[in-house]
C-alpha cells in the first residue's frame, strides 16, 4: 500500500503540496506504488498517446510511442528528439552563452565565469522552446550526455513492476 494518495501525487505534479508533505516525501524510501500514481498524474496532463515510460525532467519524458512502440525521448509539447539511447541535446535548438554581454544577462556584474573557460549552453526543445537543460562546460568540451538509463533494469529490480515492452 502506498504511503500517499492520487490527490497528494496530483498536487506535487501541479506544483501545489504543502512544503511539509513535499520534505516528507522526498526523504522517505520511494515505493512502486509512488512511482505508478506518479506516472499518471502526468500521464493525465498530456493531450497525447504514447505511454511514459519514464521521466526524465518537468517537461521532458521517454515514452513509448502508442503507433510503432519504440522508446523515444519527447517533450510534453509532443516533439519527439530521438530514440531514447541517444543524447537528445543533438536534436535540441542550442543557445551558448559565450561572451561577457551574454554572461551578463545571468550573473551579477563582475560575479560571471571568464567565458575563456566557461560557457554555458542552454538547451530548448526546438518547436514549444521550452528549456530542458544547462550545461556549463569549458568552451571546447563536447555536448555532455547525461546518461541512458537501464530502464528494464530500473522497473524489474528496482520497482518489482513489469518492463514496458517496446519494438526496436
Amino acid at each position: 500500500m502506498s504511503t500517499y494518495t492520487k490527490e497528494q501525487i496530483k498536487n506535487l505534479v501541479d506544483g501545489k503540496l504543502d512544503w511539509d508533505t513535499t520534505l516528507r516525501m522526498l526523504s522517505m524510501p520511494k515505493d512502486a506504488e509512488r512511482f505508478q500514481m506518479y506516472v499518471e498524474a502526468l500521464q493525465r496532463k498530456l493531450d497525447w498517446a504514447d505511454r511514459i515510460v519514464l521521466p526524465l525532467s518537468p517537461h521532458m519524458f521517454i515514452v513509448q510511442q502508442a503507433k510503432t512502440r519504440k522508446w523515444v525521448t519527447q517533450c510534453d509539447c509532443g516533439h519527439v528528439f530521438c530514440d531514447y539511447r541517444e543524447n537528445w541535446k543533438l536534436h535540441a535548438n542550442i543557445y551558448v552563452r559565450e561572451s561577457a554581454e551574454a554572461m551578463a544577462e545571468v550573473y551579477p556584474h563582475l560575479m560571471a565565469p571568464d567565458t575563456n573557460w566557461q560557457v554555458y549552453r542552454e538547451y530548448y526543445c526546438p518547436e514549444c522552446g521550452t528549456m530542458h537543460d544547462v550545461e556549463a562546460p569549458t568552451p571546447w568540451y563536447p555536448v555532455i550526455h547525461d546518461f541512458e538509463p537501464d530502464i528494464e533494469a530500473f522497473y524489474g529490480d528496482w520497482l518489482g513492476l513489469p518492463v514496458p515492452q517496446r519494438a526496436d
